[in-house]
C-alpha cells in the first residue's frame, strides 16, 4: 500500500492555485490538471479550507491560496488531508502468535524503528514549502 494520493493531489491544487492566480479556478479546472474527478478536488480543498490553507468563497467559482507559499509545508499538506493518523504511518499487525518468539516480540521491536521513520518523514516534509514546489515547476517548465 502505498500512501494516500490525497497528499499529491493536495500539493497538485496548492501549486495550480499559485501558477493560475490570475485565473479561476473551479473544480473542474482543476480536476482537468489532476486528471480526476471535481467532486474528489471539492472534497480535497475542502480539508486544505478546513486547514487554512485555502479560501473558498461559498457561490463564487473559484479558490485562492489562504496564505503565503513560503508558509505552507509539505508537513501542513499532509497533516490536513488526512493521509493517516498521527502515529499510524507504518501499521503493525495485530494479535501475532505470543507462543512464537517473533509474534511475542515483534510488535515491541519494530514499533520504535516506525515511529523514528515516522519522525524523519515528517521532519523531511516540514522544511520543504509549496513555495519549493511551484519554484520546481516552473524551472523544469520553462527549461
Amino acid at each position: 500500500m502505498s500512501i494516500s494520493s490525497r497528499f499529491a493531489v493536495g500539493i497538485h491544487i496548492l501549486s495550480l492555485l499559485e501558477i493560475n492566480k490570475d485565473g479561476v479556478n473551479t473544480s473542474e479546472y482543476i480536476a482537468a490538471s489532476v486528471s480526476t474527478n471535481p467532486a474528489l478536488i471539492r472534497k480535497i480543498t475542502g480539508m486544505l479550507k478546513n486547514a487554512g490553507l485555502v479560501n473558498v468563497r461559498p457561490g463564487v467559482a473559484g479558490a485562492g491560496l489562504a496564505k503565503e507559499l513560503s508558509e505552507i509545508t509539505l508537513l501542513d499538506v499532509y497533516k490536513s488531508v488526512n493521509v493517516v493518523q498521527d502515529k499510524e504511518l507504518f501499521g503493525v499487525h495485530e494479535n501475532p502468535n505470543p507462543a512464537c518468539p517473533v509474534g511475542r516480540n515483534i510488535q515491541n521491536t519494530i514499533g520504535p524503528i516506525f515511529s523514528v521513520a515516522e519522525l524523519a518523514l515528517e521532519k523531511a516534509l516540514g522544511i520543504v514549502t509549496i513555495e519549493d514546489v511551484v519554484k520546481d515547476i516552473l524551472e523544469k517548465e520553462n527549461k
